[in-house]
C-alpha cells in the first residue's frame, strides 16, 4: 500500500465503528542491534529520572502503537523505536491503543536508524508521523554514521530543527535539547547541562564527597568526625 492510499484509506473508516477491546499485546520484531537496545535504555533511564517526580507522561521504546479503529493487526500500526506521550497516567502497557487513550499519538518519536529501515524511517513513517500521528517533535539517528536529525511540526509539515552551537536540537514538547554524547543521543537541559543517568548522579555525588572530604583534610579537619 502507498502513503497515499494507507493515508486515504483511514479518512474512509466509518465513524459508526464498534470499537474492539483495547487490550492488545506489543507485536514489534526484535530490536536490530545492541546499539538499538543500549539507545533505548538510555533515553528512557535518563528521562524517567529528571522527570521522576512527574507521573503525567509516558515513555517506552519499541512498542506497538495500535491506531486503526477496526483494529486490524494487518494495518494501522507502527512501533517507533522510542516514543513520549505527554499528558497521561504514567504505568506500564501491554501497548499503545489510541482509542483506549483518549485518541492521544506521541508528542515525540525518535526513530534508531539501520540499513533496513532508514528509507522507510526517513519516508513512509515521516509521513504518518505527519500527517496521521501529528506528533510535534520527530527525531532520527544512526548509531554507525552518527546520523542526527530532527523536526518540528510547522503548519502541519515537518519542518528541520536547527542544531545550538553544541550542536542540540531542541524539543519543544520536552522542554530539552537532545544531543550526541560519547555516540549516543542524550537529553541535555535548556541550558546545555547532560541529564544523567541515576546511576551518573550518583557517581557525581560520590566525587563531592570526596573532593569536600579531602579540602576538610587539608584544614586538618577529620570528615569522619562531621
Amino acid at each position: 500500500m502507498t502513503i497515499a492510499q494507507e493515508l486515504e484509506s483511514q479518512k474512509d473508516i466509518s465513524q459508526d465503528v464498534i470499537f474492539p477491546p483495547g487490550d492488545l499485546w506489543s507485536d514489534e520484531p526484535p530490536l536490530e542491534t545492541e546499539l538499538h537496545l543500549r539507545q533505548i535504555i538510555l533515553l528512557l533511564q535518563c528521562l524517567e529520572w529528571v522527570w521522576r517526580d512527574r507521573n503525567d507522561f509516558y515513555a517506552v521504546g519499541n512498542l506497538t502503537i495500535y491506531y486503526s479503529p477496526r483494529q486490524l493487526k494487518s494495518e494501522y500500526f507502527r512501533g517507533p523505536d522510542f516514543f513520549v506521550v505527554l499528558g497521561t497516567e504514567r504505568k506500564t502497557r501491554k501497548s499503545w491503543v489510541v482509542w483506549e487513550e483518549d485518541g492521544k499519538y506521541p508528542n515525540v518519536i525518535l526513530e534508531i536508524l539501520s540499513d533496513s529501515t532508514a528509507k522507510t524511517d526517513k519516508g513512509l513513517k515521516k509521513t504518518i508521523y505527519q500527517d496521521t500521528f501529528r506528533t510535534p517533535d520527530y527525531f532520527w539517528f544512526d548509531p554507525y554514521t552518527q546520523e542526527f536529525a530532527g523536526f518540528h511540526l510547522l503548519d502541519g509539515k515537518y519542518e528541520p530543527l536547527q542544531p545550538n552551537v553544541q550542536g542540540f536540537l531542541w524539543s519543544q514538547q520536552l522542554g530539552l535539547y537532545l544531543g550526541v554524547h560519547q555516540e549516543l543521543v542524550r537529553f541535555f537541559t535548556a541550558d546545555g547541562v547532560l541529564v544523567p543517568t541515576p546511576e551518573e548522579e550518583a557517581q557525581q555525588a560520590q566525587q563531592k564527597a570526596e573532593r569536600l572530604a579531602a579540602k576538610l583534610r587539608e584544614l586538618n579537619i577529620d570528615p569522619d568526625t562531621i
